[in-house]
């Protein structure tokens, strides 16, 4: 029987792993700074095509993470985030071809001007360099962050959860693959191939080889990193969304909105959470609305008079607290509170919410105009669910994730959220004097 490894070595080891990513994701993302669009897009439809090869492989180690990962207790969300079905299969090979047809933002130059002394001066698209993106459950992220990595410019070093370890490593695998085949270097996409958590760790303070971190995943990861990592990073904490319907929306729309944005799928950062009504339309809205939350099996928390109401129409509806107006529940779980204005809705959203995405239905302009400009969201929409707050349906192709910060990526980062820009100056021999 082999001694057991001494803890200072095995942490020597991982550190040496880590470095051996880094130092080959840096050499990567140089020969990816100056790689053809054609060389890029030869990748991506190379991973499309290989997923689609492999979709049985694939459904496969899916199918096993996600039967290791229910025997451990894996909660619910993670574990719907976790499956992927023939359709996610599809749709990550579709996003792959999503990405080829958008226009390579790389040496772009724009805002060029000419300035009195003679000399030109722009901004040109550059990559960010080496991205590492770190995320629980969602496989699909795999192939979303390799597609939008490479097609930027920048390399990337992928870290998931130890939940979908199986799926990952083939999807990595094939990623690899299809990289070498079109003439880029192999260790664009790298996996961390290790359940070790002091991975993480070593990964988000190595800034210098990692550029910019995205994580994708839970509170408890994102609050770990904002303490931990000595790396810029893009994203967002929670998603506490809502939906606003405003007195005389159609009724209708309103509900067909309230009922998609809960109930289409729980444990996603763009489901609604919360439900503003206005008292003017709530008595028409709730009684028929929480008959189809209720016929789903959704809990039911709520102001006084949204409990009045739903006890009205014989629906069951607990007390809400402040709680859970800041809570994501990731569950089929809503809080329900009926306001007296737009200003006490945009308010509430702005008071209570997570500046991700939040909705209003009404058929009035101006009020649409006041919510879009208002409420202060990575994502704001007028009569559309929540959950359409997605890169692939924005039409980024993908997303490497979603940020609700401020500065230089927010909302749905796509190709440009993975890009800087720099300033280039032409001259004709100008000297200042």
């Amino acid at each position: 029987m082999n001694a057991p490894l001494d803890p200072a070595l095995a942490a020597g080891s991982l550190a040496a792993t880590m470095q051996t990513l880094g130092q080959g994701a840096r050499a990567a993302s140089a020969e990816l700074a100056r790689a053809s669009t054609a060389a890029k897009d030869d990748a991506l439809l190379k991973m499309a095509q290989a997923i689609r090869a492999r979709r049985a492989d694939i459904a496969a180690a899916n199918a096993r993470d996600v039967d290791r990962a229910a025997a451990s207790g894996l909660a619910a969300a993670l574990l719907d985030r976790l499956r992927l079905t023939d359709k996610n299969i599809e749709q990550m090979a579709q996003g792959l071809e999503q990405i080829v047809q958008l226009p390579d933002p790389i040496g772009a130059i724009s805002d060029m001007r000419t300035m009195p002394s003679g000399i030109q001066v722009g901004r040109m698209r550059v990559p960010l360099g080496v991205v590492a993106i770190i995320y629980e459950s969602r496989p699909n992220v795999t192939i979303d962050a390799a597609g939008l990595a490479l097609k930027s410019g920048n390399a990337a070093i992928l870290r998931g959860g130890s939940e979908a370890i199986e799926c990952n490593r083939l999807l990595a695998q094939l990623v690899a693959e299809a990289i070498a085949a079109a003439g880029l270097p192999r260790d664009a996409v790298q996996l961390v191939d290790t359940t070790d958590r002091a991975a993480v760790g070593l990964l988000v303070t190595m800034p210098e080889y990692v550029d910019i971190v995205v994580p994708r995943g839970g509170r408890g990861l994102i609050e770990r990193l904002m303490r931990e990592s000595r790396v810029s990073m893009i994203k967002h904490l929670d998603g506490i969304c809502h939906v606003y319907v405003d007195a005389g929306a159609d009724l209708e729309m309103a509900i067909a909105i309230a009922d998609n944005a809960k109930t289409q799928r729980y444990g996603t950062c763009n489901t609604m959470e919360t439900l503003l009504v206005h008292e003017g339309i709530a008595a028409a809205l709730l009684g028929p609305l929480g008959r189809i939350y209720a016929d789903k099996g959704v809990e039911l928390r709520g102001c006084p008079a949204t409990q009045a109401l739903l006890a009205a129409a014989g629906l069951p509806c607990s007390a809400a607290t402040e709680e859970d107006w800041r809570t994501e529940y990731l569950a089929p779980v809503l809080a329900i509170r009926v306001v007296p204005t737009l200003d006490a809705a945009i308010e509430h959203i702005n008071t209570f919410g997570s500046k991700h995405t939040d909705a209003i239905v009404t058929r009035d302009y101006a009020h649409a105009m006041r919510f879009l400009r208002e409420v202060d969201s990575a994502s704001v929409m007028v009569n559309a669910s929540t959950r359409f707050a997605d890169g692939f349906e924005y039409g980024l192709g993908a997303e490497i994730g979603i940020s609700n910060d401020k500065l230089h990526a927010r909302g749905p980062v796509g190709l440009e959220g993975l890009t800087s820009l720099k300033y280039v100056v032409f001259g004709h021999g100008e000297v200042r004097t």
